[in-house]
């Protein structure tokens, strides 16, 4: 391979944050002589990415930088080395999505993928690699570890101008088995100026708050252009869900539209921030249910994942939540298929996503109503329907629960005994965030599901931060680890890697 080859291989890596792909056949010997021009066609442009692992499947992610054809190889023990091929074009911002089947069950795959102009396979010299593991079949007593996160480029704390997302850094630190982006992964109703929230100099985004599919796209492009966050996504499972901010702020189907510029009154942003999540995150699309976010993963005998769209489906947030009108905010399709998963799941433990937390107040401003399960002060709250959840649960003798949420922008960890006649009957919750975004502390909470706060991280007010070391201080995610014999531990961890805070709990 020629010097010039080598420099240009070398420099594509470091750009992608990622190993090119090894070249050993007989157009390295050409090229030598200089028979070869340099590479022309369409190239990655932000990566790749595994998605939605299962015990048999996954979700191959990537973006050319123009229209083409999408190719990915899987390297596996077994694997019979087949090319998978799909046309990326202007109409997805020249995203791809391959669905790969029939794999086998607890097995490391590493994958490559490339872009050509044609369908033909063409020349893979710039691919770029990835790999994911697949989960153990369903009665296998494997261990798992996950970690998972929210809020990132929110509030005008966006990639500093030295150190990207410095949070990925530690994620990626890590063994894990998959990595959770648990909603607001952007913040589409913002900004991402030179000059940062607290001062620090940073990456500024060419965006303004998105009421277009090009804006929307440009987030996900600007957050995806973090080395340490695309280097998260080539080594590890990635499961995706939205909360309110890859739309904007709080919104539901019968809210998501705004009246002032840059938005055009009475347009919905749903519709067109669903198809930019679809577009920029490696989630099965079925087309038996199209656009269906929420769906469950199963990992070995001792983790069900119910992963919730707490979005999609719900009342307006403005409704009252009372006995004539129970609100929903999983619609009804979606909270009988909850319902009927936990039922027939034989899962040692049940991790229940929600995007939105169990008993801290939020939706802003608080007139329009709360935008998470609990009422607090008013009635405004989804909070009967959670109750209905629990006690379904409670019925059917579960005991092996946990709620992990992110959205409110500090780490707080809840135990809650919902029913006085039964204190045995307990869920916890564990409150991540953010990773990367404005700190809100807010110590309030519902306490009508017998709640006890057992960990608060954050500092003592919003204004308290004056400066970025004093907010990077704060940034964390969430860890869970569930032994072979079923033994869960959770953790919330630092900007650097550190617990903070760790409870282990003990299956009944």
């Amino acid at each position: 391979m020629s010097q010039h080859r080598q420099l240009s291989t070398v420099l594509l890596a470091a750009c992608l944050g990622l190993a090119p792909l090894a070249q050993a056949d007989k157009s390295d010997q050409n090229e030598e002589r200089g028979r070869v021009p340099a590479y022309a066609g369409p190239m990655v442009s932000h990566g790749v990415a595994a998605g939605d692992a299962t015990s048999h499947s996954v979700v191959i992610w990537s973006r050319a930088n123009q229209a083409g054809y999408m190719h990915v190889r899987l390297h596996g023990r077994g694997d019979d080395g087949r090319i998978h091929t799909q046309a990326v074009d202007a109409a997805r911002d020249f995203t791809g999505k391959l669905l790969l089947d029939g794999l086998k069950p607890d097995r490391e795959y590493r994958y490559q993928v490339w872009f050509s102009k044609g369908r033909q396979a063409g020349d893979p010299r710039a691919a770029v690699s990835g790999r994911f593991r697949t989960a153990p079949a369903p009665q296998q007593a494997a261990p798992v570890s996950f970690a998972w996160g929210g809020d990132v480029a929110g509030q005008n704390v966006c990639r500093d101008r030295d150190e990207g997302f410095p949070i990925f850094n530690s994620v990626n630190a890590m063994e894990l088995d998959f990595f959770l982006g648990l909603g607001d992964m952007i913040y589409a109703d913002g900004v991402c100026e030179s000059l940062g929230r607290y001062g620090n100099a940073q990456v500024p985004g060419a965006f303004v708050p998105s009421a277009d599919l090009a804006n929307y796209w440009a987030h996900w492009k600007y957050n995806r252009e973090d080395d340490a966050y695309r280097r998260l996504l080539a080594k590890t499972a990635y499961v995706a869900i939205w909360d309110d901010h890859e739309v904007v702020n709080d919104f539901g189907p019968l809210h998501d539209t705004r009246d002032t510029a840059p938005y055009t009154p009475g347009e919905h942003l749903l519709p067109t921030g669903l198809q930019a999540f679809l577009d920029y995150n490696p989630i099965a699309e079925n087309r038996l249910t199209p656009e269906r976010l929420y769906r469950s993963i199963r990992w070995g005998k001792n983790l069900e994942l119910i992963v919730l769209d707490n979005r999609q489906y719900r009342d307006a947030n403005s409704e009252n939540d009372d006995d004539k009108l129970v609100k929903t905010m999983l619609g009804r399709e979606q909270l009988t298929w909850v319902k009927e998963t936990l039922r027939t799941s034989d899962a040692t433990w049940k991790v229940i996503v929600s995007s939105v937390p169990m008993s801290i107040p939020t939706g802003f401003p608080a007139a329009n109503g709360r935008d998470g399960w609990a009422n607090f002060d008013q009635d405004s709250g989804f909070e009967r329907e959670l109750v209905d959840i629990l006690k379904s649960l409670h019925a059917q003798g579960e005991r092996n629960i946990l709620f992990i949420t992110t959205d409110v922008h500090f780490a707080e960890v809840f135990r809650y005994t919902p029913f006085t006649a039964d204190p045995t009957f307990q869920v916890h919750e564990v409150v991540t965030g953010p990773m990367n975004a404005g700190l809100f502390p807010n110590r309030n909470f519902d306490a009508s599901l017998g709640t006890e706060s057992l960990f608060f991280y954050g500092p003592a007010s919003a204004d308290a931060v004056t400066d970025y070391a004093q907010a990077r201080q704060w940034m964390n995610f969430g860890n869970v680890r569930i032994d072979a014999d079923g033994r869960l531990s959770v953790s919330v961890i630092d900007v650097d890697g550190n617990p903070v805070y760790t409870t282990t709990l003990t299956p009944q």
